[in-house]
């Protein structure tokens, strides 16, 4: 649970108007900050399982939130994602890139392939 001046802080950096305390953007931080709050208190209590269901629950609402605001914004997902500084799912990865990494993928095999040789 956070404390209430950082959740006003959180929101206060990532609201997208005056007096907004529930867009998506803000709903995304919040539950960042608080799966980092968890995931310390889980490093120190590792047989809290109730404090992980907790953890596990937060994740997949921060990625559902997520997907939906690719799907509905996608410079604000960028955006979002970068100043939280989250790993990008390949599912959320551009069709465009997902086929430059196969790409990448496939050279790489065959340099190494024709190393071997």
């Amino acid at each position: 649970m956070l404390a209430k001046d950082k959740k006003k802080k959180v929101i206060k950096k990532f609201q997208t108007h005056e007096g907004d305390t529930g867009s998506t953007e803000v709903q995304i931080a919040i539950l960042s900050t608080e799966i980092n709050e968890l995931v310390a208190h889980l490093k120190a209590h590792h047989k809290d399982h109730s404090s992980r269901r907790g953890l596990l629950r937060k994740i997949g609402q921060r990625r559902r939130l997520l997907r939906y605001l690719q799907k509905e914004n996608a410079a604000s997902y960028e955006e979002l994602v970068k100043k939280l500084k989250l790993k990008q799912a390949k599912q959320f990865l551009k069709k465009e890139e997902v086929k430059k990494t196969k790409a990448q993928i496939a050279e790489e095999k065959t340099k190494k392939a024709n190393d071997k040789k």
